[in-house]
């Protein structure tokens, strides 16, 4: 009888805290959080929850067309602050990767079967189609492609290219917190060479998506305190973001641009879509308010096992 091994389980423990300080009182406040990280292959959300300060009047939830679970709420009373806190514990084991991917070329070609009245390719194949169009934050931006092309040779396995890619985005452009905004051009990105953890995630995704490939946005959190003698990596202090890669038959694998490796278990993901606008953490409306100013604070402990 064959049995198969599953890989160990990593319990975390994920506070991510968003307070908004307002320098009038704010009358209305509409907005929809995505701080519920959700399900995931290898990643398994034992408890999830939302609370917030002011007790907000209106709480409803749902998934997204992505399949995030979203926060819809509102708050009718008079205040000059918000505070959000989610609360998670997430149990988490990284699948192994193939040791062989096909040609890149191959996997283009599979994902334009719809296109091209072939035979009917799988449905994930279809709906992962989505995912090779340019979106806002991700254009289809020249220099991105060629970038990317300088690891995706003739006849590269997909996998082995993609990781070639999230290492040459490490060490070619450095991560400087604050450099950027989150409405800052790609184009700016490539021209300064820095920027933070959203911007590389968009750069890669420009670059796989101008070539053909299917790759998504992915936010979540790192690890904050790595076991001893690892390294600690980069945006472990703040929500982090990477990327998908769309393999037929096989799903998706992820890799880490801003630290130039494949995910390891202490990347707990949050949500995914086509790019930041669609995962963006907190968004809305509010009347009143003035200005504003923002302090976020996360932490992932890793449990130890009894």
């Amino acid at each position: 009888m064959n049995t198969t091994t599953l890989p160990p389980m990593s319990r975390f423990r994920v506070e991510h805290v968003n307070t908004y300080y307002y320098g009038q009182r704010v009358g209305l406040n509409y907005g929809e959080a995505r701080l519920l990280p959700r399900q995931a292959v290898g990643q398994r959300v034992l408890e999830r929850t939302l609370v917030m300060n002011p007790f907000v009047d209106d709480y409803r939830e749902r998934d997204d067309a992505f399949g995030n679970r979203v926060v819809w709420f509102s708050l009718r009373q008079p205040h000059q602050s918000l505070s959000v806190t989610a609360c998670s514990l997430i149990e988490r084991s990284v699948p192994p990767q193939p040791e062989t991917s096909p040609a890149w070329e191959v996997v283009v070609e599979q994902l334009c079967k719809p296109l091209l009245g072939e035979q009917e390719p799988e449905a994930e194949c279809v709906a992962a189609r989505e995912y090779c169009l340019p979106s806002p934050l991700a254009p289809l931006e020249a220099e991105a492609v060629e970038f990317a092309r300088v690891s995706f040779t003739p006849g590269r396995p997909l996998l082995e290219a993609a990781l070639d890619l999230s290492i040459r985005i490490q060490s070619e452009f450095a991560y400087r917190p604050n450099a950027t905004q989150i409405e800052t051009p790609l184009a700016e990105v490539l021209a300064e060479r820095h920027g933070v953890c959203q911007d590389f995630a968009h750069l890669a995704l420009s670059g796989l998506r101008g070539l053909g490939l299917a790759a998504r946005y992915v936010s979540g959190y790192l690890e904050t305190i790595p076991l001893p003698g690892e390294v600690r990596l980069i945006g472990a202090d703040a929500s982090h973001a990477w990327i998908s890669l769309y393999l037929p038959q096989q799903g998706w694998f992820d890799f880490d641009p801003t630290n130039g490796a494949i995910i390891g278990d202490g990347h707990l993901t949050l949500a995914w879509g086509r790019d930041y606008g669609d995962v963006a953490p907190l968004k809305g409306v509010i009347y009143g308010g003035g200005s504003h100013s923002l302090d976020v604070g996360v932490t992932v402990t890793r449990m130890l096992e009894n």
